[in-house]
């Protein structure tokens, strides 16, 4: 049961990049384009949890993806907001 709920998580996460990533193409958002990063990288991060049968989330490796998701969302709100400063 854990590995087909982790292939739903990481096909939802898949899916919502997808939502962003065509959000950010009509937009030319950076927020989208950070949140389509991150959720690709969530999708890689739980396929890899479900397909490596040592993959546990009491280990660190598991995290390092999940950092470099959030760091990535992150920094598209630190440039919205840089960008909007720079309009006014």
């Amino acid at each position: 049961m854990p590995l087909f709920l982790d292939g739903v998580v990481a096909m939802g996460c898949a899916a919502a990049a997808l939502v962003f990533l065509r959000f950010w193409r009509e937009s030319d958002d950076r927020v989208a384009f950070a949140f389509a990063l991150a959720l690709g990288i969530f999708a890689i991060d739980y396929t890899l949890l479900g397909l490596v049968p040592i993959a546990d989330e009491r280990r660190a490796y598991v995290f390092v993806p999940r950092l470099l998701g959030f760091a990535a969302i992150l920094w598209g709100i630190v440039e919205k907001h840089r960008t909007m400063g720079r309009r006014r």
